[in-house]
This record gives C-alpha cells, sequence and structure tokens, in this order.
C-alpha cells in the first residue's frame, strides 16, 4: 500500500506541475494576443492566468512543506500545512483575481471600446482548449489514482487521502 500511495503522491505532484506549465502557456498566449490587439480585457486575462501560475506554485509549496516529518514543535507532522497554502491559493484567486475583474470592468463600463480583431480571441480560446485538456487529463490521472475505478469515492475519502 505504501508504493501506491508513493505513486498517488507523484500522480498529484505531476497533476499540479502540468497546471503550472498549463496556466503559464495560456498567460503566454494571452499576453501575445494582447500585444497584437492592445485589448486591455486581454491583458487582464494574461495576468489571471499568471495568478493562476502563481497558485500552482503555492500548492507545490503547500504539498513540499506538509511531507516534513515530525519534530520538536509539530509531533504529529505537518500535514495539515498543505491546507494553510490552499487557503492562501484561496485567498489570491479572489483578491488578486476578483480584485482585477472588477476594475477591468468599471474601467470598460466607462471607456467602453468595440472589439477590433476577434480571431485573436478565438485562437486564445482553441488554444486554452487544447492547454487545459492536457491539464485535466493529468489531474484526472492522479484523481483516479486515489478513487481506484470507484465512482466518486476519492472525494469522500479522509483529509489525508487515505483508506478510512
Amino acid at each position: 500500500m505504501a508504493r501506491g500511495k508513493k505513486q498517488g503522491e507523484s500522480e498529484s505532484i505531476a497533476s499540479i506541475i502540468a497546471a503550472i506549465i498549463g496556466n503559464l502557456l495560456i498567460a503566454v498566449t494571452k499576453f501575445t494576443a494582447s500585444y497584437f490587439t492592445g485589448s486591455s480585457a486581454m491583458l487582464s486575462e494574461g495576468i489571471h492566468s499568471v495568478v493562476d501560475t502563481g497558485n500552482g506554485v503555492l500548492m507545490l509549496v503547500g504539498v513540499h512543506k506538509s511531507k516534513k516529518p515530525p519534530d520538536k514543535e509539530h509531533p504529529f507532522g505537518h500535514g495539515r500545512e498543505l491546507y494553510f497554502w490552499a487557503l492562501v491559493v484561496a485567498f489570491s484567486i479572489f483578491a488578486v483575481g476578483g480584485g482585477l475583474s472588477i476594475y477591468e470592468g468599471v474601467i470598460h463600463l466607462l471607456q467602453p471600446e468595440p472589439i477590433q480583431n476577434a480571431v485573436w480571441n478565438y485562437g486564445v480560446l482553441g488554444a486554452s482548449l487544447i492547454f487545459e485538456s492536457i491539464t485535466w487529463y493529468f489531474g484526472w490521472k492522479a484523481f483516479d489514482k486515489v478513487r481506484r475505478g470507484r465512482p466518486v469515492v476519492g472525494i469522500g475519502r479522509g483529509r489525508s487521502g487515505a483508506d478510512a
């Protein structure tokens, strides 16, 4: 069972790394479209994707720190540190993502601009679909290791992902 748990952990880390790479590629795509079109909305979306990339990095930090062995101050280990980093990620999504969305929304209500070249937007959507599909595949593989072929069992499992 320890081997299966290690393999599941490596799948989880692979899915986080895939998400980081996918979000980074989406950010580059959006920034490129913003550069060529001058679209501030696409610029805002690029920043949003950079925030998502940073969130993935924070999740990797959390996974790494949660694996530290027990010490004098933490006799039961550091496993719950992962929850702290997940909380930091949630705050950053709402604070940075929400703040930028509100800002861009108000700016565009006050100074609306017509869409000038929608082809770039479709290109970004297509590229994002490809990158997100690859990321989803890695995430599904990690989840499938936890649920072991049983429908939805992985979601209700205990805090650590271990068998109850």
